[in-house]
């Protein structure tokens, strides 16, 4: 399925919690899509092409960014 939200790849849920990977043809960019209907919360990690699959089954260790040392 095609959104504004790009071409949808996969998807999961989990609990409430659904999981997109999802490509943007415009910009030929992959993003993960988080969203939790109760909530009405929504957000977006953008994935590299080698990493994706890994962004798409644990988005939440990619939310804060790169761990400090």
């Amino acid at each position: 399925m095609t959104t504004r939200l790009g071409k949808e790849l996969a998807t999961r849920t989990s609990g409430e919690i659904r999981v997109s990977l999802r490509w943007r043809r415009e910009d030929d960019r992959v993003v993960v899509v988080v969203e939790n209907p109760s909530t009405e919360e929504v957000f977006e990690l953008e994935a590299r092409r080698d990493n994706a699959l890994d962004v798409y089954y644990h988005p939440f260790a990619y939310m804060a960014g790169p761990k400090a040392a």
